[in-house]
């Protein structure tokens, strides 16, 4: 498939996805941190528009003010929330308008368009918006059921025996983060390959369950000030955190929102949580998370030879390995894809959820911003963010490779992410 036809799919895949939400929920806000529906109906577009235009030719500008609008999403790591209301974005036929014709622009130069860098941005603006179908699944997954069309009715995990929750032990070796230039596409924060050594850790070979996650609030986990940071302990209180944000209570039980339903929760599915709730829970186990680098070990390393390029091989995602690219809307269970084990028979580390590290979101040694896009990382160096690795359900496979780094706050229960417990050699 070349770029442009790339390029093509995506915006089916985005379109479709908007096409999920009814018409009277487009300027709802589900997520309080981030803009309503609507913005990101023109953000798509206008990042396109203000990466390529001036960039090809016989393009000018034909309304800046949106241009302007829509360039830049929010990320409040202030604690202050949006407060405009939807009277205060253009109407959506308006909106629709100019998505169109940035489309209808950029489409003819783009069919001709052959300059150096033009590989490299054209993966950039497809990579940003298949980014964004994972981001804006977040939010419609928190839309009520009522303002959705269901595209593929109700799915639940697919079932499985219960599991062995042992760890496994990884010996010390090395762990290769980032890429050489010239290996292909990445982001600015992949570049340049850093050799780590890592001493010899264990890590559990599953993501922790629901149903281990809810012996923990059983517990009293939420309520045991020794687990929880100060920052963690303060965000729970403040906003009255007392279970996942993927979990609905009913009576004495919990349920697991889906994306266009509401199930028993399934106990041998992920949890997915926030890094606050994930290092709290960890704590309670006498374990932590794991490094960047022990989980790049645990999913790449090998006793013998190098690297590999999945934790099962060289071979390209397939849902036998575990699934993303949209093949499913919700998780399996956590042992649901034994293909995709690791060389040390680590499982479920691709496709069914992002996984929470101890690594605060930092340069590589000899980055580089992108000139064209300075900010994408370098805005958030900031000492506030954690490193994610692996991917979920509606990540695109080309972002399963192993140099990508994605990033949260810690207080974003959101996020299609779990986790897992590490700790020494001989513990957890």
């Amino acid at each position: 498939m070349t770029l442009l036809e790339r390029l093509a799919e995506a915006r089916r895949t985005t379109d479709q996805l908007f096409d999920l939400v009814k018409p009277e929920a487009r300027y709802k806000r589900p997520i309080a941190e981030r803009h309503r529906i609507i913005f990101y109906v023109g953000h798509l577009e206008a990042f396109d528009w203000n990466l390529l235009h001036h960039r090809l030719p016989g393009l000018a500008p034909f309304d800046a003010s949106l241009d302007r609008l829509f360039a830049f999403g929010i990320d409040p790591v202030d604690g202050k929330l949006p407060s405009d209301q939807p009277s205060d974005w253009p109407r959506e036929d308006l909106v629709a308008a100019y998505a169109a014709r940035v489309r209808r622009e950029l489409d003819g130069p783009l069919a001709e368009w052959n300059e150096p860098d033009a590989a490299q941005l054209l993966n950039v603006a497809i990579e940003h918006r298949l980014m964004h179908v994972e981001t804006l699944a977040y939010m419609l997954h928190q839309l009520p059921l009522a303002d959705k069309v269901a595209a593929h009715g109700a799915e639940v995990p697919v079932a499985t025996p219960p599991i062995d929750s042992a760890a496994v032990g990884i010996p010390a070796g090395a762990a290769t983060l980032g890429r050489a230039t010239g290996e292909g596409f990445g982001w600015d924060n992949e570049f340049q390959p850093r050799i780590t050594g890592v001493p010899a850790f264990s890590i559990h070979r599953y993501k922790v369950t629901n149903g281990q996650f809810l012996e923990f609030l059983r517990a009293g986990g939420y309520a045991e000030r020794p687990l929880w940071d100060d920052a963690g302990w303060q965000w729970k209180e403040q906003h009255r955190i007392a279970h996942p944000a993927f979990w609905t209570p009913r009576g004495d039980s919990f349920r697991l929102r889906t994306m266009f339903d509401e199930v028993p929760l399934p106990l041998e599915g992920p949890a997915w949580v926030s890094h606050a709730e994930a290092s709290a829970y960890c704590n309670w186990r006498g374990c932590r998370l794991p490094t960047e680098a022990e989980w790049h070990r645990a999913a790449y390393g090998a006793p013998r030879g190098a690297e590999r390029e999945y934790p099962w091989g060289q071979e390209y995602p397939a849902p036998v390995h575990g699934y993303s690219s949209m093949r499913r809307w919700d998780p399996i269970d956590v042992h649901a894809a034994p293909a995709g084990a690791s060389a040390w028979g680590v499982q479920g580390l691709l496709g069914n959820g992002w996984e929470w590290t101890s690594t605060v979101f930092a340069p590589l040694p000899g980055f580089q911003p992108f000139p064209f896009y300075p900010g994408y990382s370098a805005d958030f160096f900031d000492g506030r963010h954690y490193v994610l690795k692996g991917g979920s359900p509606l990540t695109e496979a080309s972002m399963l490779r192993r140099s990508f780094r994605n990033w949260f706050q810690p207080h974003y229960q959101y996020v299609y992410a779990g986790f897992r417990c590490a700790g020494s050699a001989t513990s957890c």
